[in-house]
C-alpha cells in the first residue's frame, strides 16, 4: 500500500511533499492498486489532516498545474463557502451579484450539490449562466460584465482522476474532504477571498490550507464562521472571521449590533421547496429586492465582506449601504442580465 495511504490511515507520521509526489505520480500512470484512491480519500474525509500534510497536498498540486496568465483578475475576488451546514438559499452566489452591481470585480467558484438540494452551479445552469472555460474566457468575461464563474478548468486535474478511480463509488459522498477544501484547491487568482466554514472541527487544517494560499499567492483570505454552522456570514448572528493578508493574520468579530443589522433566523434563509426551479424563482426576487430582511441584510453583509476584503472601501456601514442601494435600485438583477444576455449571445 503506497506511504501517502499507510499515513493517513495510522495518523503516526505527516504526508510530506515527496510522498504526496509520489503518489500523484503513480494516479497519473494507473499504478495506484485497487482501493488505494478509496482509501486515501476516505482517510482525509474523515479527519482533517495536520498542517504539514496539508501544505505538502496543496504544494504538490500547484506544481502539477499548467501555467496561467500573469496579472490574471487582479482586483478580483471570490467568495465561497466549504459547503455542509444548514441548507440555505444560494448566499454567496446573490452575495457575488450585489458586490459585482457594488463595482467590486468577482470572479466566483463553486460546485454542483453536494449535501444541499442544489450547488451554485445547479443554480446557474437554470439560470442560463454557463461557467468560463479558460483563464481567457473568464477574463473576457469579467471585462465585459464585472463578474465572472469559473469552470472545473480552475480546479487539478488529480481531482478527476481520483473521482475515475473510485468508481463505481461516489466521490462526493466518499470525498467529502474535496469540497471541504474545494475553496483552497482552484487555482483561481484573485486578490481576495472570503470562504465560510459550516463545521468547527474543520477550522484548524482550513486555517493551515488558507495560510499556504496566502503565503504562496499572496491572495488575501478570510475564513468566516458563526455559532449558527452555516458557510455564510449572517446577518442576524456574530461571525468570527480571521483574516490571512500580507504574510500575517488577525482575528476580528462582525456583531449583528453594530453594523446596525437586525434579528432574524435560520429558517428564513431556508432553501426552498420545489428544486433548482424553485430556487431560482426565489434567487431572482432577490437581486430585484422582493425579499424579507433577514434575507436583504444577510445577501448585503455578504457583499459588503467583499468590498472589504478587496479594498474597495474600509468602512463597513459605506459597504452595506451600498449592497442595500444596488438590491433596491434593481442594479444587481441587471448584473444577472447582462451576464446571462452575454451567454445567449454566444450559444
Amino acid at each position: 500500500m503506497h506511504e501517502a495511504v499507510v499515513s493517513l490511515i495510522g495518523r503516526d507520521r505527516p504526508v510530506e511533499l515527496p510522498v504526496w509526489r509520489s503518489f500523484w505520480d503513480r494516479l497519473h500512470a494507473g499504478d495506484l492498486l485497487r482501493g488505494e484512491a478509496a482509501a486515501l480519500l476516505a482517510s482525509l474525509s474523515t479527519q482533517m489532516p495536520d498542517r504539514i500534510t496539508l501544505h505538502g497536498l496543496l504544494e504538490s498540486l500547484d506544481e502539477r498545474r499548467p501555467p496561467r496568465p500573469a496579472g490574471a483578475f487582479a482586483g478580483a475576488v471570490n467568495i465561497v463557502g466549504t459547503g455542509g451546514g444548514p441548507a440555505t438559499f444560494n448566499i454567496s452566489t446573490a452575495a457575488a451579484f450585489v458586490a459585482a452591481a457594488m463595482g467590486v470585480p468577482v470572479v466566483k467558484t463553486g460546485s454542483r450539490a453536494h449535501t444541499s438540494r442544489f450547488g451554485s452551479l445547479d443554480l446557474l445552469a437554470r439560470l442560463g449562466i454557463t461557467p468560463t472555460t479558460s483563464y481567457a474566457h473568464t477574463q473576457d468575461v469579467l471585462e465585459r460584465c464585472g463578474i465572472a464563474f469559473a469552470g472545473f478548468f480552475v480546479y487539478p486535474q488529480e481531482v478527476t482522476l481520483l473521482a475515475r478511480a473510485v468508481v463505481p463509488l461516489d466521490l462526493r459522498r466518499l470525498g467529502s474532504f474535496v469540497n471541504t477544501l474545494g475553496p483552497f484547491l482552484a487555482d483561481i487568482p484573485v486578490s481576495a477571498q472570503v470562504t465560510g466554514v459550516s463545521r468547527p472541527r474543520h477550522l484548524e487544517g482550513l486555517r493551515h490550507a488558507a495560510e499556504h494560499v496566502s503565503r504562496t499567492t499572496g491572495r488575501s483570505v478570510w475564513l468566516a464562521a458563526n455559532d449558527a454552522g452555516a458557510d455564510e456570514l449572517l446577518g442576524f448572528t456574530t461571525n468570527r472571521v480571521r483574516a490571512y493578508t500580507d504574510g500575517t493574520d488577525h482575528e476580528f468579530v462582525l456583531t449583528p449590533g453594530t453594523l446596525g443589522l437586525g434579528t432574524g433566523h435560520l429558517a428564513d434563509l431556508a432553501v426552498p421547496e420545489g428544486g433548482v426551479d424553485r430556487g431560482a424563482e426565489l434567487f431572482l426576487d432577490v437581486l430585484a429586492g422582493r425579499c424579507g430582511p433577514t434575507v436583504r441584510e444577510t445577501v448585503c453583509l455578504n457583499a459588503a465582506a467583499l468590498a472589504v476584503a478587496g479594498r474597495l472601501t474600509g468602512d463597513w456601514h459605506q459597504a452595506l449601504a451600498a449592497a442595500h442601494t444596488v438590491l433596491q435600485d434593481g442594479s444587481a438583477l441587471s448584473r444577472l442580465e447582462r451576464l446571462r444576455s452575454l451567454d445567449a449571445a454566444h450559444a
